[in-house]
């Protein structure tokens, strides 16, 4: 039987067979020592000329061969304890010893600080992940979804596997498309979510429904978005009608996950509900980090007669002036400011005015266009001290807010505001049902077509569309959205009339979602539910930039697997049999 490496330690002079990986090897001229690594630890084996088989064995090991060793395990001498590691006080007496697959030079390095460039680790990634910090990575993911399967059965949720070949559906992302071999010119969809799914599962009769379910949308890599593939906790809860009953429900979870799973902090147990609106004028974000301050104060009535111009112009223009305070941003360089400055103008602003308060003076290209009265208002306003900075926004309120909100989240990164081992948690509520294209002036949905717009039928009604709030509600954490839900839409005249509203045609939108439309003329429950973002809650916990880091085979950047080569292209008859031709570039 093998015994694993951390277990030998309990096992003094007793024979144990141990396998893994050679860590390293020490040849010692009448000795040999071989670090050998398995899924729990490193452990010491000791290889003597007595042991002549064992012995030419065991100098013929290299790095990251496969190994099978027997022996006894005794105490170190007391100098050559290792404190350092939890087998250092013990190592085996090797007697038999077995090559059970040998390495050939590794193409990346797996200790030490010399981590290989990403595209390198990724392409081996099979190699990688022998990496300990990849391997306990591996092992707190599968003990996160234990706390998230065991909370949910205990509440009474039914796990139910909903189809991977669905249906296209307006998520508001690119479809991966499958097309269809026994239905020539017609295709299967990934699911970007199992919504029309679960809401069926409602209609069903099933109380509580969840699963960890596989999610596929089109969307470019970032940091903090897989390409491709991503997984939720996507739940779901019959005769509900008000959102609150899913977030109180839900809350407690992931508090467990903060506290108990990664042993972190919450900045407060009671987890604020803020309207979307608000959230925007407040933050210049709907998913804003509360572990820091920097609130976007209006000072628009303030300066409505300001003699600065850019000031006046936004405001009588029908924008206004914002501005946030940054404290003890006065040791910026020149340089720094002008970095700031263009990350403003990437997000719409001209440029970036601002107020630098240093030994009872307050020193800037603008203020001598502002009147002391002006100066003491924005001061008393923002609550700005001695090397503190008062950075503004002067344009229409929605560039305003992005402007700022982009620039506090920045500020924040920069003067280390963001505590790692703090976690900030917010519900944001009443979205708007609908949203504008600022370049085309369309409409369209401004988050899930599914959900309930506050004021039913009537709602819908009303002339000005923009003002129509949909029962919608996201989770925030630390500048993160990690969860979106609401409560459904289960009634089919609403249905239609939030489709007509787009001018898409009562035909068009039992085309789409003919399945639940119709299933919601049998006695459909009122229901609601949400999904929370695995991937990205499990990188936050774990204090990750990068969400490739979490799990096991992710795609680059580029949205492409170096390890098994795809995308790639495939044979003729494979694309013949699927009736597809492919265009030719140029």
């Amino acid at each position: 039987m093998r015994t694993y490496a951390k277990d030998t330690v309990s096992r003094v002079s007793e024979t144990v067979t141990v396998k893994g990986w050679v860590n390293s090897r020490r040849d010692h001229g009448g000795l040999i020592f071989i670090d050998l690594r398995d899924h729990t630890g490193v452990l010491q084996l000791v290889i003597q000329p007595d042991t002549e088989e064992a012995f030419k064995l065991a100098e013929q090991l290299r790095d990251e061969f496969v190994i099978s060793a027997e022996g006894i395990v005794r105490e170190r001498d007391e100098n050559l304890k290792n404190p350092n590691i939890p087998t250092g006080g013990i190592e085996i007496k090797v007697d038999g010893l077995q090559i059970l697959n040998r390495s050939e030079p590794l193409p990346i390095q797996l200790h030490g600080d010399a981590i290989a460039s990403e595209d390198l680790r990724l392409r081996y990634r099979y190699l990688d992940l022998r990496r300990p910090k990849m391997q306990d990575m591996l092992r707190k993911r599968a003990t996160m979804y234990k706390y998230m399967r065991d909370f949910m059965e205990s509440n009474d949720f039914t796990e139910v596997a909903t189809p991977i070949l669905a249906n296209s559906s307006p998520e508001g992302a690119r479809d991966f498309l499958i097309p269809s071999r026994l239905h020539p010119g017609k295709f299967y969809a990934l699911p970007q979510a199992p919504q029309q799914f679960k809401q069926l599962l409602m209609v069903g009769g099933v109380p509580r429904y969840y699963q960890l379910a596989a999610c596929f949308r089109d969307e470019d890599p970032r940091a903090d978005r897989l390409y491709g593939e991503f997984y939720q906790l996507d739940l779901e809860m019959a005769f509900v009608e008000d959102g609150e009953e899913v977030r109180s429900l839900t809350e407690p979870l992931i508090k467990q996950l903060v506290t108990e799973f990664a042993g972190k902090k919450l900045l407060s147990e009671d987890i604020p509900r803020i309207p979307y609106a608000e959230a925007m004028e407040k933050y210049g974000s709907d998913k804003p980090d509360l572990r820091y301050g920097m609130e976007l104060i209006d000072l628009s009535e303030e300066l409505k007669n300001s003699g600065f111009g850019v000031f006046a112009g936004a405001i009588s223009g029908g924008g206004c002036v914002k501005a946030i305070c940054v404290k003890g941003a006065s040791i910026l360089s020149r340089s720094q400011i002008d970095q700031f400055t263009e990350i403003a103008k990437s997000e719409g602003a001209g440029g970036l005015a601002y107020l630098t308060y240093e030994n009872g003076e307050v020193k800037s290209p603008i203020a001598k266009f502002l009147s002391a009265e002006e100066l003491e208002a924005i001061k008393n306003k923002l609550g700005a001290e001695d090397g503190d900075v008062v950075f503004f926004g002067a344009d229409k309120r929605p560039v305003v807010n992005k402007v700022l909100g982009k620039l506090r989240v920045e500020f924040a990164g920069h003067f280390g505001l963001k505590d790692p081992n703090t976690i900030a948690l917010c519900w944001i509520v009443d979205f708007p049902f609908y949203e504008q294209d600022l370049v085309t002036g369309h409409l369209d949905f401004g988050h899930n077509p599914f959900s309930m717009p506050k004021g039913g039928l009537e709602a819908l009604e009303q002339e000005d569309k923009l003002a129509i709030v949909a029962d919608q509600y996201d989770m925030v954490m630390n500048g993160y959205e990690i969860c979106s839900g609401g409560v459904r839409n289960h009634n089919p005249e609403v249905l239609y009339k939030v489709f007509e509203v787009l001018d898409y045609s009562k035909e068009y939108v039992e085309e789409r979602f003919g399945a639940m439309i119709n299933a919601f003329k049998y006695g459909a429950p009122p229901h609601a539910g949400c999904a929370f973002g695995v991937d990205r809650i499990f990188m936050e916990l774990m204090s990750e930039s990068n969400i490739r880091e979490i799990v096991a085979f992710p795609k680059n950047g580029s949205g492409v697997d170096l390890m098994m080569n795809s995308p790639s292209q495939v044979d003729e008859p494979q694309l013949k049999e699927l009736h597809i031709q492919p265009v030719k570039e140029g």
